[in-house]
């Protein structure tokens, strides 16, 4: 029978005596030596007695406390000591935790967030290669507690015979346990980094060997003026995308995700963030004069917030599009990715513009750590001119596009 009231308890608190009141059927209330007050049960199993806390007051009130006091007489009626099962349902609520921020999970998460943006084969490809040669090793470990002996074990085994493969994984790692640490999930520095930390462990002769570019099937730059001049006559989505691609030195799936709101055409920049980038930094693009105009006479189509949409399950245009364009105009052997090289040829031969604008113009920072913690400048003014001038190259008409082998860089 409970002999507490509701008043009878705050004028206990408020009294501040500490010892023990009876509520009836093993629930006592409690207010401690300093003061504080709380809810206990007192049971006894086999003959010994025992004390389950049952929480504080008033965060627990006199109904909520005699609620749980009678879930714990339950359980010991079936002869199940109360105490163990709240322990071992706790240690299974810590497993379950556990288990939601295993790396696996972790990078699953990952996945999902930011895959909407990458093309089919490295979408399905990023889980693979985890699948493969992470998870065995790191799969059932928490953020925190993957080191660098781990990322050794990981890595070491496929680094002379994949090493492309293997800096690959390096790389998902390091993503990974980054977000993980900006969710809170983990301290420290991130063992997967390679400048400072890893490259001191792993062969840098077989990362260097690895990571020789592959050289895309590219118009030749003198070419480009022509084929520009064919596209402005075709007033089409994959159009207007090819000729963006080409003005801006993108890559493609950079151009099929392009939403409206990255754009400020006042401003002349096209702002991308880190989850948009290959190198997952965020970057700024100048616009030319003829890309902004471009964009101004293309139609928002649908109320889609991109500008190229399209009916598959991305929302946007598909991966071959552009492609299958280039084809239609008798370009079956240029890939969309070769422009970059277009243009890079065009900017080494036809500019004096270092070689590190240049680079960053096509998003390549190849500035070691050290070097980047003092030169911090992405050279937007210098890569707006450069832009404007590839820009002016291109549009130019096909029988007048002669570079100019004196163009000079900007001061």
């Amino acid at each position: 029978m409970s002999n507490l009231t509701v008043k009878e308890v705050e004028k206990l608190t408020k009294a501040g005596a500490p010892g023990l009141t009876g509520d009836g059927g093993g629930l006592y209330f409690k207010v401690g030596s300093t003061g504080g007050s709380s809810w206990i049960y007192r049971y006894k199993i086999a003959g010994k007695a025992r004390d389950m806390g049952l929480g504080k007051y008033p965060d627990i009130s006199l109904a909520e406390a005699r609620l749980l006091a009678a879930d714990a007489r339950k359980l010991k009626a079936t002869g199940h000591d109360p105490l163990d099962v709240r322990d071992a349902q706790r240690a299974e609520q810590r497993r379950q935790i556990e288990q939601l921020k295993s790396f696996q999970n972790l990078a699953t998460e990952h996945h999902k967030a930011h895959s909407g943006t990458w093309s089919e084969k490295w979408r399905k490809g990023w889980l693979r290669k985890l699948e493969l040669y992470a998870y065995p090793v790191i799969g059932k470990l928490s953020a925190d507690e993957i080191e660098t002996a781990h990322l050794l074990k990981v890595l070491q085994p496929i680094w002379s015979s994949k090493t492309r493969t293997a800096d690959e994984v390096r790389g998902q790692i390091e993503q990974i346990l980054d977000a993980a640490k900006a969710h809170g999930l983990r301290k420290g520095e991130n063992p997967a980094r390679w400048r400072g930390h890893l490259e001191n462990l792993l062969s840098k002769a077989e990362k260097k060997k690895a990571r020789i570019r592959i050289h895309f099937p590219a118009m030749k730059w003198q070419d480009i003026p022509a084929l520009m001049s064919k596209l402005k006559q075709n007033n089409s989505r994959d159009s207007w995308a090819t000729r963006l691609l080409i003005l801006t030195g993108a890559r493609s799936h950079m151009i099929r995700f392009a939403e409206w709101r990255e754009f400020d055409l006042q401003a002349g920049i096209w702002s991308l963030s880190a989850e948009r980038m290959k190198a997952r930094k965020a970057f700024d693009i100048p616009l030319p004069e003829e890309a902004i105009e471009l964009i101004k006479t293309m139609p928002h189509i649908d109320d889609s917030p991109y500008l190229f949409p399209g009916q598959g399950k991305t929302g946007v245009m598909a991966t071959n599009a552009m492609r299958s364009l280039l084809h239609t105009l008798g370009h079956q052997e240029i890939t969309r990715h070769g422009f970059r090289s277009s243009f890079r040829d065009w900017s080494t031969e036809c500019t004096n513009f270092s070689r590190e604008v240049c680079e960053l113009a096509l998003a390549h920072d190849e500035r070691s750590q050290t070097e980047s913690a003092y030169s911090r400048s992405d050279f937007l003014g210098k890569r707006r001119i450069l832009m404007q001038e590839w820009a002016k190259y291109a549009t130019s008409e096909p029988d007048q596009a002669l570079p100019d082998p004196q163009l000079e860089t900007p001061t």
